[in-house]
């Protein structure tokens, strides 16, 4: 392909990093086990577009600039940190309810997981960093494709990193299938995401350009 190489060795590592349990894997799982298959679908499709957005800024080139530009980093940072903050403050804060939605209700509650997945990944400055140093790697320096390989490379990643969501989604939903029953199981699975996202926002806003 124009541009890249040794795209095998690229995508060994994608895959050995999305494997790697982090923070997405615990949301993934943690909305799988609360709403089900659908709920853990919407996490994954969520990080995944949130994702996008870093990958069509190392593209054009605002990692970059958002790793030369302390303010910039700064606002985002402190955004992003404030949002996850919130977010998790939320769920700490909500009731649990049985999870037995239906329609309207429903499509509320999946949107809301998708976009939290979206805004969790697109407000992250480590994760536009993360794209930065590790794309270049593997695009040729004289190639006169860059923009494409980059945008290349970032799909790559994205569409096996949202395949192994997939697979966890599907696995912690049928493991959790009766527990979803149980009031007590899900006001736990709140408070460790509540707990989770708060613990994200205090990294964010830890987070030094450089």
């Amino acid at each position: 392909m124009p541009g890249i190489h040794e795209i095998w060795l690229f995508v060994l590592s994608g895959v050995l990093l999305n494997i790697t349990p982090g923070p997405d894997t615990v949301y993934v799982i943690g909305r799988s086990m609360q709403m089900g298959w659908r709920g853990g679908v919407a996490a994954a499709f969520g990080i995944s577009c949130g994702c996008f957005f870093h990958v069509a800024g190392a593209t054009i080139g605002l990692s970059a600039l958002l790793m030369a530009s302390s303010t910039a980093f700064s606002i985002l940072k402190l955004v992003g940190a404030a949002y996850l903050v919130l977010t998790g403050l939320q769920m700490l804060w909500s009731r649990p309810a049985l999870l037995v939605v239906k329609d309207a209700a429903e499509r509320s509650s999946l949107r809301r997981v998708f976009l939290q997945g979206v805004f969790t990944n697109a407000l992250n400055p480590k994760v536009a960093l993360f794209f930065l140093a590790f794309l270049p790697q593997f695009v040729a320096a004289d190639s006169a494709h860059k923009p494409l390989a980059f945008l290349t490379l970032g799909l790559i990643f994205i569409c096996t990193g949202t395949l192994w969501c997939l697979m966890l989604a599907a696995f912690a939903a049928k493991a959790a299938h009766r527990l979803r029953q149980s009031e007590g199981v899900i006001a736990w699975v709140n408070r460790a995401l509540g707990g989770l996202f708060i613990y994200l926002g205090i990294r964010v806003a830890m987070l030094e350009a450089r």
